[in-house]
Parts: C-alpha cells; structure tokens; sequence
C-alpha cells in the first residue's frame, strides 16, 4: 500500500522505503527513466530527487549545445556551457577562476529577462553591461571582455552569424592604483622588516621585481653565487578545483608552474645585500633541517615554513599589512614593491625594453600601459642599488 504523498513531495513509498522517479541521459540524446529507492524518509528522497534532477538538466544543456542540436538556446545556458565544457578545457585554473567569477557572479545575476542566443543584439547588451558596470569599478570591462569572447566562439561554432558585442559600448579597463613609497618610507620599512622573518622575500620583491609566485617558488638552486644571478624557472601558484555549475571552491592546493608568461623565464643580477640574506636564510633552513629531521620537507625553497612546506600565498601580503601598520605607512603590496622597483629603474634611466624584460612581462606594451606617466630614457642599474638603496644596518 502507497503512503500518501504530500503535494510538494516528488517521492513516493513502496515496498517499505520511500522511491522517487529518475531520468538518466545516455550518449546518444535518448533517456532512461527509472526510479530510485531505499530512502527512509520522505526528505531523503526529494533530496535525491532534486540533486538528480539538477544533474540531468546540466547534462541535457552540454549534450543539447555540444551537438548543435539546440538553435534556440538562451544566452544564460549558453554562457555556462561554454564556461565549463568550452573555455575551461584550455586555460589555466586561475584564468578560468576569473572568467568564473565574471559569469556567475557579475554577467548571469545582471540578466533581467533571458533571450534566445539568436535574438541578441547590441541594445540588449549594452542594457546587461550597464548593469554589470554597476557592480565595480572593473565590472564593466571584464563583463564586455568575458561576453565578447563567448560570443565570438559562438559565431565560429555557428550559434549566431555575427557577434553584437562589438559595437557595444567600450568600458575603461581600471588601472591598479599604485602605491609608491618614497626613499625614507622605505628605509623605514627595511628597518622593521630585518627584524622578520620576511626581510629577504621583501628584498626580492623590491630590488629584483619578482612577483608574489615567483618568489614563493624560488629554491636555492636557482641563485649562482658565483655571478650573483637569480634565474626565475617557475611560480608557486593555486591549484584550485571549482564547483561545476557555481564557481564554488572545491579543492585547493599549491602547486609548481611555468612563470606567468614566456618572457618570465629570465636571469637577474642581484644587489650584493639580497645574495648576502640569501645566506643567512640558507643557514636558518639548515638549522630547521636538523631540528625537525625526517619530517622536514625539502622543497629547496628559500620561503618556506619551519617545516619546508611553502608559505600560503597570502602570507606575506598579511605580513606586509602588519609592518605597514607597524610603521605608520601607507599600505603596501607585494605588487607594490614590484612597482617600486619599476620605479626605481624610471629614476635611473633604464630603458623601457629593459624594465620590461627585468620585470617579465609578456609586452613591451604591458610596462609602458603601467609606467608611461613616468618613463625616461638610458641607464644605470645595480650601482645605484648596492651603494644607496639597501639602508638597513644590522644589528649587532
């Protein structure tokens, strides 16, 4: 005998347990219908229920797009199909983090009324991109680029015949507001930092350009004493796994990968100062070695914690923050320090091609899009860095 379901309930009771209907796609497009049981309770099973239901939709949407089958798609499935069965089989994990977050957090809630892919047009954009420009000062440009490259793959795949972002309405990309210190701040700031534990990650950031990556995945390997040259192989970045369909973190480790751009493979010399911390933090890893023995483990990083694993990568910016406060300064990132190293180069004249090349980026066009307001001409670097830039005397 049936128990009597509630109107809202989608299960049903039989055979001493409660069952809810299934639907099950198979590769071909056709569907399996079934039913699920075992259940102990109604609410059990309208859980089950419902997760089912939401993994047979997802499932429908991918096979429905995939095989072109679907002419009238919506721009809201469209736009997450090609997020996570199109765009994600090909960037990086931070990339697709990004691009997750403009689709899910800043494009799909903006989308007032849902259309048809093929209906798309220019004033019905630029309408959802006024709003997604409302949400941050950089919503509408990363809205504008993230909908243009979705919509230019959905031309190439035959969707719609031309992509209408184009004539949209252009949004300024925000440029990072930089924080430059001048030459007192930062004797006041190496001051406090030589007596942390993150003097020479700092040293790095300011007089070597090294990004927060690059220097968290620095080994000893990588210095040559002998010519006193650093040789930047690889950054330590998260190796994050996302919730498919929410742009929810899942999983979350580090991990070693190539340095951010092919020009971010490169050899620098470094001020006599920062190969001397090198030194001392080579001595301090050993003494940690020995204390902790067989559980100590040996990455070879020159920033790691008493243990050898590597710091979290919002480690030293918090420590930054803290010595910052410390000292009464302006806050201060390890983006920032790279600026300031940057700046530096400006100040004694370095070319542009040069700073470009010493920081690793991807342009020429990259540094000047930064630096322009205070680009120089000619040269003359590390001089300057060893005789007048590392003010700090230590302590006896």
């Amino acid at each position: 005998m049936k128990k009597q379901n509630s109107e809202k309930s989608k299960s049903f009771y039989e055979h001493s347990s409660w069952y809810h209907r299934t639907k099950i796609l198979q590769d071909n497009g056709t569907i399996k219908y079934g039913k699920k049981g075992g259940f102990k309770t109604r609410e059990e099973a309208d859980k089950s229920y419902e997760q089912y239901e939401k993994e047979f939709k997802n499932a429908y949407r991918t096979w429905q797009l995939s095989n072109q089958v679907n002419q009238d798609v919506s721009l809201k499935d469209y736009l997450i199909y090609w997020l996570e069965d199109v765009f994600s089989q090909r960037v990086e994990t931070t990339t697709y983090m990004v691009t997750a977050y403009a689709v899910y957090d800043l494009i799909l809630p903006c989308i007032e009324r849902d259309v048809k892919l093929r209906y798309l047009n220019t004033e019905y954009l630029d309408a959802l991109l006024q709003n997604v420009a409302q949400i941050t000062k950089s919503a509408g440009n990363k809205g504008r680029e993230t909908l243009n490259l979705a919509l230019k793959e959905a031309v190439t795949a035959g969707y719609i015949k031309r992509n209408p972002v184009t004539a949209t309405k252009p949004y300024k990309r925000t440029k990072p507001t930089i924080t430059i210190l001048n030459k007192a701040q930062i004797k006041k700031l190496l001051s406090a930092a030589s007596k942390s534990n993150w003097y020479l990650e700092i040293l790095l950031g300011l007089f070597c350009g090294l990004r927060k990556g690059e220097i968290l995945g620095l080994k000893f390997s990588d210095f040559d004493f002998d010519q006193n040259t650093v040789s930047i192989k690889r950054q330590l970045v998260a190796d994050t796994k996302l919730k498919k369909g929410s742009g929810k973190i899942e999983t979350y480790s580090l991990v070693e990968r190539d340095p951010k751009t092919q020009n971010s493979f490169r050899t620098l010399r470094v001020p006599d100062a920062v190969m001397k911390e090198v030194e001392i933090r080579r001595k301090k890893v050993e003494t940690d070695k020995s204390r902790h023995a067989a559980n100590y483990q040996n990455h070879d990083y020159i920033s790691c914690q008493e243990n050898g694993n590597p710091h979290g990568l919002s480690s030293m910016n918090k420590m930054l923050a803290t010595l910052c406060n410390k000292c009464g300064l302006p806050h201060v990132t390890v983006h920032g320090l790279r600026h300031m190293y940057a700046t530096i180069l400006i100040e004694m004249k370095v070319p542009i091609v040069k700073i470009s090349a010493m920081l690793g980026h991807g342009s020429v066009h990259t540094t000047f899009e930064y630096y322009c307001d205070v680009m120089d001409d000619n040269e003359n670097i590390l001089a300057f860095m060893n005789n007048a830039f590392i003010p700090v005397e230590q302590e006896e």
